[in-house]
This record gives C-alpha cells, structure tokens and sequence, in this order.
C-alpha cells in the first residue's frame, strides 16, 4: 500500500543533524527520506517527488545552490528550505535568486523549523477555503493558483512555483494599485529589514515570462519605476 503522508526530502551530510531532523519530523507524521550527498540529490528528487526539501547549502562536490537551481530548471515546484552555517545576507539572498522558498541559520530551534515547513506546506496546498480567489484571468491567460499553474494559449501549461503563488497572491490583494519593493521583501519573502537585493525583480522577471503572452511588453504585471510593481487585474 502507498504512503499516503507529506514527504520530506532531507539534503544534508552533518550525521547528528541527520538523526535530529529524521526523528523530529517522523514523529511529526512525516515521511522522511535522506540524502547526504549532494552528487545524489537531484536523482532522488526525481525518483521520490517529495512535497518539501531540507536542503543544507555547504555539502561535499555540489552546493545547495547548484542543487536548487538544478531542481527548478527541471521545473520541480515543491518549497525548498535551506539550511546555512552562514547568516550573512549575500547568503540568503543569493538561496532566494536560485529559487529556494525559506532559509534558517544553523544553530535552530525544532519549533521554529516544523512552523516554517507548515506554512510552506499550506501555501502549497489549497486556499480555497479562505475565501482568496483560486482561479485569474488575465487575457487570454487563465492562472490556476490551488494548482499552481499557468494556462497560455501560445505555450500550453507552465507550473508555478510555491513562491511564485505566494507573490500572485500577495500582488492580488491590491490589485491595480503599486506595492513597493520594501513590502513585497517583508511579506513575501519575510526579510526583516530593507536591503538592495535584486531578489525581487528576478522573481517577477521569471513571473513574467510565464504570465505576460509579451514578457518584453506587459500588461498585466507591470513595473513602475521608482515605486515597486502592480498587478493590472482590468
């Protein structure tokens, strides 16, 4: 019989790490499977499919880096968390410019990681029980937001990544009306203070190219210049 429970693909080589997170997230009901290697990991990806990923960034012959960014061009749209000894900013910024969702800094607390994973894991899921809209026309473009894909006349169905919704969601909520960069940093992405990261303008670039049927000259998803950015609903 199937396992029918979330499962959590473990990218991490520290051996008591290791033992703490598969026991912690086990006897949270998880399914957990582990990888110490970072040569390997991509491969377990695509044999196991997990819902969720811990992945460390400093791993022996491949980085946490090249293993999230691999797994997105491979178009695997499950939330990625990663793990750093490091808590500078160029860190995080550059796990978040590769398509990581979240970041902790190691040392962490077992309370804050599940919390981070169920948040994850619900955005991923479905909204439609909190009353927020779960399917946009834009055009000829139809956004299926509970499915986390685009429809597009011109190319057929494009996924969506976890944080990918998240900014369409956000941008939604005051739709037609400019949202600064500052606030979409806080809110989407929870960075606690104001910085010069490109981390959002990447993401709306690659938002773009799966939205606008004319990325080079949208209409949906427009950039103001010097105030932020703004979903065009009408």
């Amino acid at each position: 019989m199937s396992d029918s429970r979330m499962k959590i693909l473990v990218v991490e080589d520290e051996p008591s790490l290791v033992f703490t997170l598969r026991d912690t997230l086990e006897n949270e009901g998880y399914n957990v499977i582990v990888c110490e290697n970072g040569t390997e990991a991509v491969s377990m990806v695509q044999e196991h499919e997990p819902d969720l990923m811990i992945l460390d960034i400093m791993l022996p012959e491949k980085s946490g880096y090249e293993i999230c960014e691999e797994i997105r061009e491979l178009k695997y749209t499950f939330p990625v968390i990663m793990l750093t000894a490091k808590d500078q900013e160029i860190d995080k910024v550059k796990g978040l410019n590769v398509g990581a969702d979240d970041y902790l800094t190691k040392p962490f607390g077992v309370k804050e990681l599940l919390a981070r994973i169920e948040a994850r894991l619900r955005r991923k899921g479905t909204y439609s029980s909190s009353g927020e809209v779960d399917i946009l026309d834009l055009g000829p473009v139809k956004i299926d937001l509970q499915e986390s894909v685009v429809h597009r006349p011109d190319n057929g169905k494009t996924e969506l990544t976890s944080r990918e919704v998240e900014l369409i969601r956000y941008l939604l909520k005051s739709a037609n009306e400019p949202i600064s960069r500052d606030e979409l940093l806080e809110k989407v992405w929870r960075y606690e203070f104001s910085t010069n990261t490109r981390t959002v303008d990447v993401h709306i670039s690659k938002l773009r190219a799966k939205i606008e049927v004319q990325p080079e000259d949208p209409r949906y998803l427009i950039t103001l210049h010097g105030v932020g950015y703004m979903l065009r609903t009408n």
